[in-house]
């Protein structure tokens, strides 16, 4: 195993912590309009993930970091062609940010009810956005032989792309139904148990659909389970991790629930992932234009000197992030400070 494929490795991993942890505050925006009836009870949403949401938008900073850093090609040419999508993804992480600062500045009903609906579409936009980037990853792009990719952003919305963006809201939604039943009581809390089932179903139909297709017509990552019969145990473990998360919510165990959620996120990007290694960038023109592990890492004295930065900085990063949770944990009650 070369450090181009521990970077590799590890960089997924990154993405998966942002998936799993920035993924239920994208779900608890998706359904604010829909599970919050109250504007106590919206209060009640914003403040679930007051304290956390913008530290777990640090995994994305350190996905990009990472990528820059150890796999620079590959992030030279996304920005060729993801550009205005990348804008766009920049776009309505503000106004997510704006929406859960300025909410609760007025008392106006109007002016509440207005960010409600910014917070809402904007999660909802960017679970989408990052959900149809990733179905353009696994179907290839344009990707010239100089590394440019030659793609507008009609092009980006393609039926397979759009299905797996379709996809991701419906999965975020799910997680986010789930923080929301660990954090809120009462008429909320019932609310989102009655809703859980539904977003589950629809989740479902929608992976289902999207692994159908991928396995018609992305042969790219099709090939790899069939040549490799091996990484079938990821999606498999997803699969088996999506009846846990139901079983635990039936039980009552709302918080293995939640944790399974979290593991089925995380088995999806790397069923993904195993089915396009080693490519990171897939050319729809010519396979040898792909930007694998091996034509567009870094140097391996860059790769050990970042590896020994993570192995110093990324417990500090886990720790910081468990201790967070950890003073945050129980139901969320409104006070004086809270939005």
């Amino acid at each position: 195993m070369s450090l181009g494929d521990v970077w590799f490795g590890l960089f997924v991993v990154i993405i998966a912590g942002y998936l799993i942890l920035d993924g239920f505050d994208m779900g608890v925006g998706i359904l604010h309009l829909l599970v919050a009836k109250t504007d106590e009870e919206r209060r009640l949403a914003l403040n679930s993930i007051g304290p956390i949401w913008d530290g777990n938008e640090v995994w994305i900073v350190l996905g990009g970091g990472v990528l820059f850093a150890a796999f620079a090609p590959v992030y030279a040419s996304l920005f060729s062609g993801f550009y205005l999508a990348f804008m766009l993804v920049l776009l309505v992480m503000i106004l997510r940010t704006v929406a859960i600062e300025f909410r609760s500045k007025r008392p106006s009903q109007y002016w509440r009810r207005s960010w409600d609906w910014v917070f809402s579409f904007a999660s909802m936009g960017l679970a989408l956005l990052l959900g149809v980037a990733f179905g353009n990853i696994v179907a290839g792009v344009d990707l010239a032989q100089d590394g440019t990719i030659d793609e507008t952003l009609i092009d980006l919305l393609n039926p397979y792309a759009l299905l797996i963006g379709v996809t991701t809201v419906s999965m975020f939604a799910l997680h986010g139904a789930l923080f929301l039943n660990l954090k809120t009581e009462r008429d909320l809390e019932l609310r989102v148990r009655h809703a859980i089932p539904v977003l589950a179903a629809v989740f479902f139909a929608l992976t289902t659909a999207s692994v159908i297709s991928t396995a018609i017509w992305q042969d790219e990552v099709s090939d790899r389970y069939l040549d490799d019969i091996w990484p079938v145990i990821f999606p498999a473990a997803a699969l088996l991790a999506f009846i846990a998360m139901l079983y635990m919510l039936r039980a009552g165990h709302d918080l293995l629930a939640f944790a399974a959620s979290g593991a089925m996120i995380a088995l999806l990007l790397i069923s993904g992932a195993v089915g396009m290694f080693p490519n990171l960038l897939i050319s729809s023109i010519n396979g040898d234009y792909n930007l694998t592990v091996d034509n567009s890492v870094s140097a391996s004295n860059t790769l050990t000197v970042m590896l020994v930065v993570a192995l110093i900085g990324m417990p500090l990063v886990l720790v910081y992030t468990a201790g967070v949770y950890y003073f945050f944990r129980g139901k969320t009650a409104l006070g004086p400070d809270s939005y």
